[in-house]
Order: structure tokens, then C-alpha cells, then sequence
């Protein structure tokens, strides 16, 4: 089952995770009640480097309101995981 999601033209890629790994996730997610720390990848992470809970109501806020965009991913996963964790980096308070 494909679970693209497009926004601005950019469609989430294939193999890539990233968004499930780099940032830190403060709301409970099934699995992790706690959250998870930046730089680990949520349980909910399947095999396929895609969201096992996609869709579902129990999903965080935090990880629907985040959609894939060209600035954001970049041109491949690295890119990606590049961008969020400094993102991660300059949201953390000093």
C-alpha cells in the first residue's frame, strides 16, 4: 500500500525515514509513551523506512503537520537528514 504524500509538488521518498529519525518527538507515540530523543528512529518505523501508523488517529500531531517539501528533503535521504537535524539543532532552547 502507498503512503506518498504530496505537498508543494513533493512527494514523501521511497526508502528515506528521515522525518522519523532526525527530530526529537516530545508527544506520546504507541510504543514510546515518552516521545523520542533526536536521532532515533521511532518504533513506529517499519522495515520499508515508512510510518507503520500512518493515518491513524494515534499518530502525533507533530508528524502529520510535517510534510515532505523540497527544501526539507532535498535531493536524497542524506539531504534530509541534514536539514531536520539542524532544524533539530537551532529549536533547541539555549
Amino acid at each position: 500500500m502507498s503512503r506518498d504524500v504530496s505537498s508543494n509538488s513533493h512527494a514523501c521518498r521511497e526508502g528515506c525515514g528521515a522525518c522519523c529519525i532526525a527530530p526529537s518527538i516530545s508527544s506520546a507515540i504507541p510504543g514510546m509513551p515518552d516521545g523520542k530523543p533526536a536521532g532515533v528512529a521511532c518504533i513506529q518505523l517499519g522495515d520499508d523506512l515508512r510510518c507503520m501508523i500512518f493515518g491513524d488517529p494515534r499518530r502525533p500531531a507533530c508528524c502529520s503537520g510535517l510534510q515532505p517539501s523540497s527544501q526539507m528533503c532535498g535531493d536524497e535521504r542524506d539531504d534530509a537528514l541534514t536539514w531536520l537535524a539542524r532544524l533539530e539543532i537551532e529549536t533547541q532552547p539555549d
